[in-house]
């Protein structure tokens, strides 16, 4: 089978991910997989730790003894209007060549690619050199305690031996002014969900209020809101602008970055979001009614901080927020990093180049978060990685979480063909 048509098969079966286990879960896009895996002849385990919440665990077995390399990819996908799109989100139709629907780019669409190339090995009777261990993750969309978290921390044994790994988001080509780039991302950005709350004294509301924890809240937000985050140009953000700089052939303004990102669209697109930490005020919950003062007060806030960064981010946070505010996470992942000057990043770009020699690899660091921390916690370094070659004007951003998601097909196609190309280049197949 193709990469499209597995892609659009996978995009039939609603694997929406609510973020409160109530959804549909991922067991029939498990089953599915794991029947194509058993027709290549993969043997693959569905492993739950909640109803209907599946993770697809296979190992293709390889003739050498080198280090296994991992695969990851999740099943679930945010949801999606039917009534915002100009074709049904779960149809998967293939019109002119593109496929349509939730999760054609995030991430079906890669999935998509390594089981076709799987299958390919098996007809053309390929063996890798090494194991090649492949996991299809539920929970990715909300906080990986059902998928990766799960695997890493409950089936280690799965992933005896591996030392790196590629997944989501890179190896996709940006276009400009006749220049494609194609980032390699060498790592993310760490996520502090924080819960933070402020407590004050209950009172009637027309009484002069001693301690107004609606007021503290507020107050708080704002000068968190208000914070200008300092540039921060870490090893791999760093790298991903001399990387861009050479690409396009003249230096970039160190000195004025914004102004940089916004001179080169898509490209500056790149590195915009990740030149700084940030913090934004997404949730504020006070109150019941409008002539009572509450006891309390609690706002929700999505910081996001680059490799090496974390502790410097939590004290100014705290600093912020001052001492009638507290915290707790709701979620907190540190930021993995990869070697963007070791021979697994190489090969990486040499076998974009390989099957398209205008290509310009650079390193990239993403501004979300993967699976790739959960991994991270055993050891392994993840690669972004899911190769495609892009017309020039597809917004392939616009493409995570949005209206309208699609990819073409010749774009999957070339995926495989790079994925095929890393493992044998690299002595991986």
């Amino acid at each position: 089978m193709n990469a499209g048509v597995i892609c659009s098969d996978l995009i039939r079966i609603d694997t929406t991910n609510e973020g409160d286990n109530r959804g549909r879960g991922e067991r029939a896009a498990a089953e599915y997989v794991a029947t194509l895996l058993g027709d290549c002849g993969v043997e693959a385990r569905i492993l739950e730790t909640s109803k209907g919440r599946s993770n697809v665990v296979a190992r293709v077995a390889g003739s050498g003894s080198g280090d296994p390399f991992l695969i990851h990819g999740h099943l679930d996908v945010v949801p999606a209007a039917a009534e915002d799109w100009t074709l049904h989100p779960f149809s998967g139709e293939i019109v002119d060549g593109v496929v349509w629907g939730r999760g054609a780019v995030d991430m079906k669409g890669t999935c998509a690619m390594t089981l076709a190339m799987v299958s390919e090995w098996a007809r053309a009777g390929v063996r890798p050199d090494r194991d090649v261990v492949l996991a299809f993750t539920a929970d990715e969309e909300a906080t990986g305690e059902y998928g990766s978290y799960y695997l890493a921390r409950h089936h280690p044994g799965l992933f005896e031996g591996v030392r790196e790994a590629i997944s989501e988001d890179g190896g996709y080509s940006v276009v400009h002014e006749g220049k494609r780039v194609y980032p390699v991302a060498v790592g993310e950005q760490g996520m502090a969900w924080m819960r933070l709350r402020a407590r004050g004294v209950a009172q009637h509301g027309s009484l002069r209020a001693t301690d107004n924890a609606v007021a503290e809240i507020c107050h708080a937000m704002s000068r968190l809101a208000a914070y200008e985050w300092p540039l921060q140009l870490t090893p791999g953000v760093r790298g991903m602008l001399d990387g861009i700089s050479a690409a396009l052939g003249r230096p970039l303004d160190l000195d004025d970055l914004d102004a940089e990102a916004e001179r080169l669209g898509k490209v500056g697109e790149l590195f915009k979001h990740v030149l700084r930490n940030s913090a934004n005020v997404t949730m504020l919950n006070a109150g019941y009614k409008v002539n009572v003062i509450p006891g309390s007060a609690e706002a929700q806030v999505d910081g996001r901080f680059l490799p090496g960064s974390r502790d410097e981010f939590l004290a100014t946070v705290d600093s912020l927020l001052g001492p009638k505010v507290t915290r707790e996470f709701v979620c907190f992942e540190d930021a993995p990093e990869a070697d963007p000057g070791g021979p697994t990043f190489d090969a990486l770009c040499a076998s974009l180049v390989a099957e398209d020699p205008a290509a310009l690899p650079v390193p990239y660091v993403m501004s979300g978060g993967t699976d790739a921390k959960a991994f991270n916690e055993l050891g392994i370094v993840t690669y972004g990685f899911a190769p495609l070659a892009l017309p020039a004007d597809f917004d392939y951003n616009a493409m995570f979480h949005g209206v309208d998601e699609r990819v073409p097909v010749d774009a999957l196609d070339f995926g495989v063909r790079v994925l095929d190309r890393f493992f044998r280049a690299s002595g991986r197949a």
